[in-house]
């Protein structure tokens, strides 16, 4: 019978065997933010995944905030250390849809990890739900269709959630007013995500030429009509952007600051890793001072809407992915089974790390190992 085990412990064994009051506090802490989400957790800022349920435009600025790190540390929970699968069938058998994250779990680049269509037909032909969520947000649904077919999986535009369609999504969720624009930081897929949920944008791609010449009294201007600065992956990230994006936030009234992702590193290629969306999100909030809203994993935005429009209970669903602080705290975050492939960028030296605190439920090589005669052996 597969189950979970948990405790109500917040931090690891050897922050426990601390003499150190400081030391011990600032793991707490960091166990804290990891769990949350969160680059940085304080007391006299608002959580932005509390907030995700309640925020909304021109909310009341005395609103009630959520409790902060004493009830969030006293209530959340840490798992066993994860064991390596041994009997896949019956974790398939335990959940009715798997949601896996893309790059290094289903492909690396442009390429395909092996044995990844037989896995995904035997899990249909089981008739498990198939969904796949991944925080890169260069691509629109409609273009990740695209690189599916590319790679010769069968996969509809309806079961692909990336996070560019994320923020758009929470827009939406919220009302945001009709006059108002967004300003992105980003590719092709978050214009692509917003102009399909009818929301005004400017910035992307076409800004990546821009350059400021810093002349004496130089006043450099902005919209102030933008209500919100969205933040993702961008390959033509630069100073401009930069400035332009801070302008808004900090002189526009109530502009939102919104993350694609936080992700440090990402798979552009199959031959090493590359600087991920968290890198730009980073620059944003160190000159604004501000903590982005993730849309992404592991906020449990995305988890919430999965789970609403296909009817899913989250006990019933398996979160499958190579990162431990976005998917599989994402999973976990959102009550779901977990469990971690070596296919990506968590290595297992990285997940048996007595500073790892981020336990999914199992582990192995590649999701190939779901196949029969493939148990895994690591």
């Amino acid at each position: 019978m597969l189950s979970r085990t948990t405790a109500t412990a917040s931090v690891s064994v050897s922050a426990l065997s601390s003499t150190n009051p400081s030391r011990f506090l600032c793991h707490l802490s960091l166990n804290a933010s990891r769990f949350l989400g969160l680059k940085k957790l304080s007391c006299t800022s608002p959580n932005p995944l509390s907030d995700l349920a309640i925020i909304r435009w021109n909310s009341n600025k005395n609103s009630p905030r959520s409790k902060c790190d004493r009830s969030r540390m006293a209530s959340f929970t840490t798992r066993a250390s994860a064991q390596p699968l041994k009997n896949p069938g019956e974790l398939i058998e335990s959940v009715e849809t798997f949601i896996f994250d893309c790059d290094g779990v289903i492909w690396k680049g442009d390429k395909l990890i092996d044995g990844v269509p037989e896995t995904l037909d035997m899990l249909r032909s089981k008739g498990k739900r198939l969904v796949f969520v991944t925080n890169n947000s260069t691509k629109s649904r409609k273009q990740y269709g695209k690189k599916f077919e590319t790679l010769g999986l069968n996969v509809s535009e309806e079961e692909i959630f990336a996070s560019s369609f994320a923020a758009a999504a929470y827009l939406k969720s919220i009302n945001f007013p009709k006059d108002k624009k967004v300003y992105v930081i980003g590719e092709d897929g978050i214009l692509k995500e917003l102009e399909l949920a009818g929301i005004q944008y400017l910035g992307g791609p076409e800004d990546g030429g821009k350059k400021i010449e810093l002349k004496p009294g130089f006043l450099m201007e902005h919209d102030k009509d933008v209500g919100a600065v969205v933040v993702g992956f961008d390959r033509y990230f630069n100073y401009y952007k930069v400035q332009y994006g801070t302008l808004c936030i900090r002189e526009n009234p109530g502009c939102l600051f919104i993350a694609t992702n936080r992700d440090a590193v990402t798979h552009l290629t199959d031959a090493q890793e590359w600087a991920g969306g968290g890198s730009m999100v980073g620059a944003v909030s160190g000159s604004t001072q501000r903590e982005p809203l993730v849309v992404g994993k592991p906020s449990t935005f995305m988890m919430d809407y999965l789970s609403n429009k296909f009817g899913i209970l989250k006990s019933q669903i398996c979160m499958v992915g190579d990162r431990l602080d976005t998917d599989i705290l994402f999973g976990q975050n959102g009550g779901c089974k977990t469990l971690l492939v070596l296919s990506g960028v968590t290595t297992i030296s990285m997940l048996q790390n007595p500073n790892n605190s981020i336990q999914p439920d199992f582990y192995t090589n590649k999701i190939s190992d779901f196949l029969p005669l493939k148990a895994a052996t690591v």
